[in-house]
């Protein structure tokens, strides 16, 4: 037979080394296994906002009379069982489009509560949303294929599973001189939705709720993880529901009142 030209052998080489580059590349993607569990992570407007020095039409807290009262989401997070956790596994970059019909909807219960901008999988700053989606929701297959899916299905689970409701109801509401019992506030949830919450506090003050779920998104008992979150600080036997007073974009002090009894029980 005859030998194969130079110029055949590059081509060849190309295609070569191009398909090694891909196998590399979907083998690094399939070294994330399936995750084990969903943690949906809320965060408590008052101590994330007291924080707030300078205000911004992207933060939240700076919405005045608006601004959230009552928990927000931070994400939907696949995890695993051994408390560790997938993160940014396709390349499927953010598309805001995909979820405008949403997006009145997510200003509401899942807004950003700074003024940064958080980096995203791919080396480049973005969006909140943009950040949950491309670190958290591309590692959900095959419960939550897509974009929309994503977020529309945190959405949904976090109207369904209400902690501001089930927290007001026991009688734990925002207050900038009570503090309340740990236990109480991890058996209130408990009784609600027969599962035990994760709790991360920031100096005695309630930070973020996590509840968590099997992949039809039954309640189940949250994995103590060891993330930058518990490691920071872990919380005592009585935590704050701090309250806040929003700068507002025009820089005047409003008081933020507490969310009705009623609020959260409007569907997606």
């Amino acid at each position: 037979m005859a030998s194969l030209s130079v110029q055949t052998l590059l081509v060849l080489l190309v295609f070569v080394t191009a398909s090694y580059c891909m196998i590399e590349e979907a083998s690094a993607i399939e070294g994330q296994r399936e995750f084990d569990y969903f943690a949906l992570s809320l965060q408590w407007p008052g101590t994330y906002c007291r924080h707030t020095r300078h205000c911004c039409s992207q933060n939240a807290c700076c919405r005045g009379a608006n601004a959230p009262t009552e928990f927000t989401i931070h994400g939907l997070w696949p995890d695993y069982n051994d408390g560790t956790w997938p993160a940014c596994c396709t390349r499927s970059d953010f598309n805001e489009k995909e979820i405008s019909t949403l997006h009145d909807a997510l200003e509401k219960y899942w807004p950003s509560l700074s003024c940064g901008s958080p980096s995203s999988c791919h080396g480049t700053k973005g969006s909140f949303w943009a950040h949950e989606w491309e670190k958290h929701g591309t590692c959900s297959s095959p419960v939550v294929h897509d974009e929309y899916s994503y977020f529309s299905t945190t959405l949904n689970v976090y109207f369904k599973y209400n902690v501001t409701k089930v927290l007001n109801e026991a009688g734990y509401v925002p207050s900038n001189s009570e503090k309340y019992p740990l236990g109480g506030i991890v058996s209130a949830i408990e009784n609600a939705f027969h599962a035990t919450p994760q709790l991360v506090c920031s100096k005695g003050d309630l930070e973020e709720l996590r509840l968590c779920f099997y992949k039809d998104f039954k309640p189940r008992d949250c994995v103590i993880q060891n993330d930058m979150y518990t490691s920071k600080s872990s919380c005592p036997k009585y935590v704050s529901l701090p309250a806040y007073v929003s700068l507002g974009l025009d820089g005047a002090g409003t008081e933020v009142p507490w969310v009705p009894d009623n609020e959260g029980d409007e569907a997606l």
